[in-house]
């Protein structure tokens, strides 16, 4: 009998004297085989593109569990480069090193921003290396598990963040990949042997360079969520249909007698709900939870009676009842979840907060799309509707710099008292994108008192001569407005 470890042969009585002791072996899955639960400790492993945000989470569990790992990139910003260094698995520079590449390895892991003519990837294919994206690689981790995917074009990483909280909160033992940092956990990556369920955010962006498929298409649940669906990603899908194609085939890829949960206020997830074929899996639709506002506090309104929250937001209530759905799926009761709910104080720059003073707040966002842009927007102004509400937003992701999908944004920002666009024209050159004007940012969100910079200085000028008496100050970016660190801005701006 052979047993294949990574991709090196061995004789199973060559490792019987090492794994005598061992009573189980863990199935990695088909494309590398069955592999003992010591060899799988001390597996190498390498990642292409290990600065990314999943990529090095992974990187870091793995690292954590005892296997051997290294990877390369050729820029890694932060927190993922500090977060590497002090596992000691940063590479030494930047830059792509074939020579890394070698027979040694027993995976090798692929991010999506590595290219397809990465000479690492070349080496590993020219050797015959097992490359797997890294959401390949979790559900290979993951068969023999109860899957919970949490899919939709926003609110994932919340209504993650929530499931994960209130299973914590309650002993129930989760597996899980989250794509933002939450308070008291090393990694937004786990993987062990023992825990019954794994819970996915799933990513609609492609797998990676070989593997041009959706994230969230790799994963197949046995407990899916779909939140919403705004056009998106429009570099990998160019028109809204072949966009809304991948929610059609994630729901074809759920599990026989899994369920889906749908937000019923989303017109295209009713038509995929209705139009399905599939009659061996549950649709279960779901509203945002009844709540009230008193004093600038959001409450439940349950039959327990009233619940206080820390977050808030009519998108964090649909969120809410989506996460609350999962969890009575995994046994958690309703007034358990309520009383874990309560202390959940958000995922990482998921609203929040920065600063809180006697008159103003300041609040910080990853909203980037239209449709965060305009539930955060409309989230904060509900909230405070006595305060003066500034929203700042970066417009820094493909989709956003691109002059066609700039139309979609009509409208975002109309909630705020002061609306101020930012972006910078380097960023859309490095993209390889066409030019866009401060007069197009202007006409497509169709705002004549929009305020809109290419120089992120004149952003923080601004607001370091506005009156913020009695205001909320909302920071909006995937990126970082060009290195602004966010906890320094309320000494920038004289706040108390």
């Amino acid at each position: 009998m052979k047993i294949v470890i990574g991709n090196a042969w061995q004789d199973s009585m060559n490792i019987t004297n090492e794994c005598s002791q061992i009573p189980h072996y863990k199935k990695l899955g088909s494309a590398i085989g069955f592999i003992f639960e010591a060899k799988f400790f001390y597996m190498k492993v390498h990642f292409i593109a290990i600065g990314g945000s999943a990529m090095h989470n992974l990187a870091l569990a793995m690292h954590k569990k005892g296997m051997t790992v290294t990877g390369s990139d050729d820029e890694i910003v932060e927190p993922s480069k500090s977060r590497l260094e002090k596992a000691g698995i940063l590479p030494a520079q930047p830059g792509w090193y074939p020579e890394k590449i070698n027979n040694e390895l027993d995976a090798v892991i692929l991010g999506m921003h590595a290219r397809i003519d990465n000479p690492e990837l070349v080496k590993a294919q020219e050797l015959g290396l097992r490359i797997f994206s890294y959401p390949g690689y979790i559900y290979e981790q993951s068969k023999e598990k109860t899957r919970i995917v949490i899919g939709g074009s926003h609110g994932k990483t919340s209504i993650t963040a929530m499931i994960l909280h209130v299973l914590g909160e309650n002993e129930k033992a989760t597996d899980y990949l989250v794509g933002a940092q939450l308070k008291g956990y090393d990694t937004m990556v786990k993987i062990t042997k023992e825990a019954p369920y794994i819970l996915l955010e799933g990513d609609e962006y492609l797998s990676s360079p070989i593997e041009r498929v959706p994230k969230f298409h790799l994963y197949h649940p046995h407990i899916a969520v779909l939140s919403g669906i705004a056009w998106d990603h429009i570099n990998v899908f160019p028109t809204f249909d072949n966009y809304l194609e991948q929610f059609r085939k994630f729901v074809s890829l759920i599990e026989e007698d899994g369920v889906l949960f749908y937000f019923d206020g989303d017109e295209e997830l009713c038509k995929i709900a209705n139009e399905s074929s599939r009659k061996d899996i549950r649709f279960v639709a779901y509203k945002e939870h009844p709540s009230m506002i008193r004093n600038g506090i959001t409450y439940l309104t349950t039959d327990i009676g009233d619940v206080e929250l820390k977050i808030f937001g009519r998108h964090n209530l649909q969120n809410l009842m989506a996460a609350m759905l999962v969890c009575e799926e995994a046994g958690v009761k309703k007034e358990d979840f309520y009383r874990s709910i309560s202390t959940f104080e958000g995922a990482a720059r998921r609203l929040e907060p920065i600063f809180r003073g006697k008159n103003t707040q300041v609040f910080k966002d990853f909203a980037h799309s239209p449709s965060k842009l305009k539930a955060t927007t409309e989230a904060v102004k509900s909230q405070f509707p006595e305060k003066k509400l500034i929203a700042c937003m970066e417009l820094h992701t493909f989709s956003s710099l691109n002059a066609e999908f700039l139309e979609e944004y009509k409208g975002a920002m109309s909630s705020a008292d002061e609306a101020i666009v930012y972006f910078n024209p380097h960023t859309v050159a490095h993209k390889k994108l066409a030019e866009i004007t401060i007069e197009q940012v202007k006409a497509a969100f169709n705002d004549d008192a929009l305020i809109v910079y290419k120089k992120s200085s004149e952003v923080l000028d601004k607001l370091k001569s506005s009156d913020l008496k009695d205001s909320v100050l909302l920071m909006m970016s995937s990126g970082n407005f060009d290195g602004l660190n966010y906890e320094e801005l309320p000494d920038l701006l004289n706040l108390d």
